[in-house]
């Protein structure tokens, strides 16, 4: 079964964009499980445009199942991510002024840097996973680095899916073959949406989570969130 992990950074956005606490993000990360997500995601950025940090302690206290926090492991997100213990941490190598993720990790290149901060998280018992782009060689230095799952940076496969998804998906399927045969767990995501995470999930074998967050969030401005997150479980879990 692949989970779903909804990133509500958007709804903090909102909030934020007039002050106060509407919508509340405590409220709607419950609400979220309620509708079936198994997993809330954040991705706190230094300058807090979005999720604070103060969310993220809030959260750890309220989120039943999987707290998934990403970002950039600065020592300001390190600190914050041994405070309250999520269930994942997931290490993103965004600039600190990035509208959104753009890149994977180069885990060659950055070993010593992400193997001592693995195994920072991985003492206190989180769970670690690396962003990283759908190339062999760069899942073969997460598994080098000791991280315990990937996530696969899928904004290429959404780019290219309504031309050919086919071609869209192919480096996806060796990077999680890759990642099989190395014994490292599967995470996605960035860009996925209702009209192609059905067959993106289909196709990766062991699938075991996707983020998703910003086609969540506009896609229920029309449907509503108690009735996105069913089809997208639907979609993420259907056998043929």
């Amino acid at each position: 079964m692949t989970l779903l992990s909804v990133n509500i950074n958007k709804v903090a956005t909102l909030r934020n964009s007039r002050g106060g606490n509407v919508p509340n993000v405590l409220d709607v990360a419950k609400d979220i499980e309620s509708f079936g997500a198994q997993g809330i995601t954040i991705h706190p950025r230094p300058d807090e445009r979005h999720i604070r940090y103060e969310d993220a302690r809030d959260l750890s206290k309220t989120v039943q199942g999987e707290f998934n926090i990403e970002g950039n492991p600065i020592p300001k997100f390190i600190d914050l991510v041994l405070e309250t213990k999520p269930t994942q941490v997931t290490l993103v190598p965004d600039a600190e002024d990035a509208i959104t993720s753009n890149a994977g990790w180069d885990t060659i290149k950055h070993k010593d840097f992400l193997q001592e901060t693995i195994r920072l998280f991985k003492k206190s018992g989180i769970r670690t996973s690396i962003f990283v782009d759908p190339d062999l060689e760069m899942v073969e230095g997460a598994c080098a680095v000791e991280s315990d799952r990937i996530e696969l940076y899928t904004e290429s496969y959404a780019n290219e899916f309504s031309n050919n998804p086919q071609k869209a998906i192919k480096s996806f399927i060796s990077a999680a073959n890759k990642a099989n045969e190395l014994s490292i767990g599967i995470n996605a995501g960035h860009d996925l949406n209702i009209e192609n995470i059905g067959f993106f999930a289909k196709n990766i074998p062991n699938l075991l989570e996707v983020s998703i967050g910003h086609a969540i969030i506009c896609e229920s401005l029309y449907m509503g969130l108690e009735n996105v997150i069913p089809i997208y479980l639907n979609k993420l879990n259907q056998t043929n």
